[in-house]
C-alpha cells in the first residue's frame, strides 16, 4: 500500500487521477488484493466525478469479501439511486454479501432486481444466487434454480453441493456430487467442509483419502478443512501426514493454513509441534487468530506460565486481543487456580468495550470453583445478565463434589434435573452427590425416578489415535444389562481389524471395557 500511494500521487501530480484506466487499477489493487486497504478505496471512489460501472462493480466486490459486506450493499443502493444501470457483474457481488450477512429477505429484493432486469438466465448470476440461497438454508429456491438451468457447468454443480452442505444435509451433497459429470477442487473441498461442519470428522478424512487416491490436488481450503477434522477427532498422525503433504505438494503457508495447523498439533496434544509451527512465523505473518489458537493450547495442556507470558508478548505487538484472547485465558487461569488474574483478565474485557459472553462467564464461574470459592461462583451466576447454561451449573457441581460442599451441590442438583429432566448425567450427578453424603436411600429414591420417566443411563465413549488407528473406549456399570453384548461388539470389532502378527494387540482394542 505504501507503494501504491507513491503511484497514486504521481498520478494526480501528472493530472491522470482522472483517467478511467489508471483509476480502475488503482481501485483493484486497493479492493481487491490481499495487501489492499478498503478506508483508502472508499476515500478514492468517492473522490472521482464520473466512475464507471467497472469501478462502481471494484467497489462492490471489495466491500462483499471485506469486514463489512453491508457496505456493498449500501453502495449498490447508491449506485441504482443515481441511475447508474448494474451489469451481470454486479449481482454475483451483491448476491455474495447478501450470503455472507444472512439476510434473507435482502437477498430475494436483489432477485427480484435481476428479474426485472432480464440478467436471471445468465450463467454466472444465477449461479450467484444457487450459492445465496444455499448459504440462506433456503433448498427448495436453491434447487428450483439448479433445475431451470439447461447448460449446467461445474461452477452451477460445486454451488449445489456447497448449498446442500451450508444446509447440513449431507446426504443431499453427496448425492450430488456422485452426479456431477467433472469433479475439481471445489467440489472435493465443499464436500469434505460440509461434513466437518457436520461433525463427521472420519467420513470428511474418508473423502479426501479418495480425493488423493484419484490424483486430485488440494487446495488451502480443502486442508483447513482436513486438519480441522484431525484436531476434532485427536489424530495427531493422521495430522502429521497431512503436514507432510502441505510440504510435499508445496502449497503456500497462509496465515489461515498456519493456524489450522497450530490447532491442530494443540488439540492432539503436541504442544512443542504447535509451538515450532507458530514461531516459524514472523511477527508481522500473525494476526490474532493463531496468537489464539497457541495461547489456548497452553491453557489446555496446563501451561500457564507459558500461556500469559505469550500474552505479554502479544501485547507489545501491534495486534488487539479481542473476546477469544480472552477467553483462553481465562481457562488458562481455570487450570492454575489463579483467581485474581482472572478476575483482572475479565475486567480487562469489559474496560476494552467487549461484551462478555457466556463464555467468558462459564470460565470465571469455572476459576472460582475450582478454587474452593463456591459461594461466590454461585453468587456470580445468579448474578448474570442470563440465565446460567446447564453446563455451567454441572462444572460448579463437580466443583462442589470436590470441595465437599454436598449442601450446595444438591440445590445445584435439583436445577439441574429442573432443566433437562430428560438428560440421565443430571440424575446420575445428583445421586452422586447422594452417595458421596452416604443418603442411600435418596440415591435409591432418585434412581427410581429416573426408571419412572424412562431416562436410561447411556455408556460414555471416547476415543483416542494409537499408531494411525481411532480406537474406542467405553465406560459404564459392570451391572449394566448390556455389558456383555458391547464386550461381544468389541470383541468381533478386534477380530474384523487384525492387524499383522508383529502390530497386532487385540488388548487396545477391549481396554477400558470396565
Amino acid at each position: 500500500m505504501a507503494e501504491l500511494k507513491q503511484i497514486h500521487a504521481l498520478l494526480i501530480t501528472l493530472g491522470l487521477s482522472e483517467d478511467s484506466y489508471n483509476i480502475s487499477k488503482v481501485l483493484t489493487f486497493t479492493s481487491v488484493s490481499n495487501s489492499g486497504d478498503m478506508e483508502y478505496s472508499h476515500k478514492l471512489f468517492h473522490s472521482l466525478t464520473n466512475p464507471t460501472t467497472f469501478i462502481w462493480n471494484t467497489i462492490i466486490r471489495g466491500y462483499s469479501k471485506s469486514k463489512y459486506p453491508i457496505r456493498s450493499i449500501s453502495i449498490f443502493n447508491e449506485m441504482m439511486l443515481i441511475g447508474i444501470q448494474p451489469d451481470h457483474l454486479t449481482y454475483p457481488f451483491v448476491a455474495k454479501a447478501c450470503a455472507r450477512l444472512s439476510a434473507r429477505r435482502l437477498g430475494v429484493a436483489v432477485h427480484s432486481c435481476i428479474a426485472k432486469t432480464g440478467l436471471e438466465f445468465d450463467r454466472f448470476v444465477r449461479n450467484s444466487l444457487i450459492h445465496m440461497y444455499g448459504s440462506f438454508g433456503d433448498v427448495g429456491s436453491a434447487e428450483k434454480l439448479f433445475d431451470e438451468m439447461p447448460d449446467r457447468n461445474l461452477v452451477t454443480w460445486n454451488a449445489m453441493v456447497d448449498g446442500y452442505a451450508k444446509c447440513g444435509d449431507m446426504v443431499a451433497a453427496r448425492e450430488t456430487f456422485e452426479l456431477m459429470p467433472e469433479r475439481d477442487v471445489v467440489s472435493w473441498s465443499s464436500l469434505i467442509d460440509g461434513y466437518v461442519k457436520d461433525g463427521n470428522y472420519r467420513e470428511a478424512l474418508g473423502v479426501f483419502m479418495r480425493m488423493r487416491v484419484i490424483g486430485a490436488k488440494a487446495n488451502e481450503v480443502t486442508m483447513v478443512s482436513v486438519l480441522c477434522a484431525c484436531a476434532h477427532l485427536g489424530a495427531l498422525e493422521q495430522g502429521k501426514r497431512m503436514h507432510e503433504y502441505l510440504k510435499f505438494n508445496s502449497l503456500p503457508m497462509t496465515i489461515v493454513l498456519r493456524t489450522s495447523l497450530v490447532d491442530m498439533y494443540a488439540k492432539c496434544g503436541a504442544i512443542e509441534e504447535a509451538l515450532m509451527v507458530f514461531r516459524e512465523a514472523g511477527a508481522d505473518e500473525t494476526d490474532v487468530l493463531i496468537w489464539n489458537s497457541m495461547i489456548g493450547g497452553f491453557a489446555t495442556h496446563g501451561w500457564i506460565k507459558e500461556a500469559l507470558e505469550l500474552f505479554a508478548e502479544l501485547q507489545g505487538l501491534n495486534i488487539i486481543p479481542d473476546e477469544i484472547t480472552y477467553l483462553c485465558l481465562l481457562s488458562a487461569c481455570a487450570h492454575g487456580g489463579l483467581v485474581d488474574e482472572a478476575w483482572h483478565f475479565f475486567d480487562c474485557l469489559k474496560a476494552c468495550g467487549m461484551t462478555p459472553r457466556l463464555e467468558h462467564y462459564a470460565c470465571m464461574a469455572d476459576v472460582l470453583g475450582r478454587a474452593g470459592h463456591l459461594d461466590k461462583a454461585y453468587d456470580f451466576l445468579n448474578e448474570m445478565p442470563v440465565e446460567p447454561s446447564a453446563s455451567m451449573l454441572g462444572a460448579l457441581l463437580t466443583g462442589c463434589i470436590n470441595h465437599g460442599r454436598l449442601d450446595l451441590a444438591e440445590v445445584l442438583g435439583r436445577k439441574l434435573i429442573e432443566l433437562e429432566p430428560d438428560h440421565d448425567g443430571r440424575y446420575i450427578g445428583l445421586s452422586n452427590v447422594y452417595a458421596v453424603a452416604r443418603r442411600w436411600e435418596d440415591a435409591k429414591r432418585l434412581r427410581e425416578s429416573m426408571e419412572k420417566r424412562g431416562v436410561k443411563k447411556c455408556p460414555g465413549c471416547s476415543s483416542v489415535e494409537v499408531g494411525g488407528f481411532i480406537h474406542i473406549f467405553i465406560a459404564h456399570d459392570k451391572t449394566h444389562p448390556q455389558s456383555a453384548d458391547i464386550y461381544l461388539v468389541l470383541h468381533d470389532l478386534a477380530e474384523k481389524m487384525r492387524l499383522d502378527d508383529e502390530q497386532k494387540n487385540e488388548e487396545d482394542y477391549l481396554c477400558g471395557i470396565e
